[in-house]
């Protein structure tokens, strides 16, 4: 896997992905910061997850959404101290033992991202289940 990433003024730069996806991030909040991108990394990569878990149990998902909370450190280098990342999941049948499943499998044993921060970065996983 390659990227690349160029500044374009002040704190701006713009990364390019090996498979040419473009994003822009900023260190003035002008654009996604990084942290905020390593922070929607997680809950995109364990969403992922989630929903093929899911699907691959045969469970009709009518949405997936992880809304993601980060508390840093108070000093430089501001790393994660810890993320929360709360699933709400909709669908048909979705029973309460299949999501916690999906959403641990993903945390502990899929989710490439939250593997790199664990050890790091206190993890918490929670979910909700509607039907729709």
């Amino acid at each position: 896997m390659k990227a690349n990433v160029v500044w374009d003024k002040d704190l701006t730069f713009t990364a390019t992905t090996e498979s040419g996806y473009k994003m822009v991030m900023d260190g003035e909040g002008k654009a996604v910061s990084p942290m905020e991108s390593v922070l929607l990394a997680a809950g995109a990569c364990s969403s992922i997850d989630v929903v093929d878990i899911l699907k691959k149990g045969r469970f009709n998902i009518a949405n997936c959404e992880c809304e993601l909370e980060a508390e840093r450190a108070d000093s430089a280098p501001k790393v994660f101290t810890k993320i929360i990342a709360n699933y709400k999941v909709s669908g048909q049948g979705l029973t309460e033992k299949a999501v916690a499943r999906a959403v641990s499998l993903s945390a502990e044993k899929y989710c490439s991202v939250m593997l790199m921060l664990a050890g790091n970065v206190e993890i918490e996983t929670r979910f909700e289940i509607t039907e729709a």
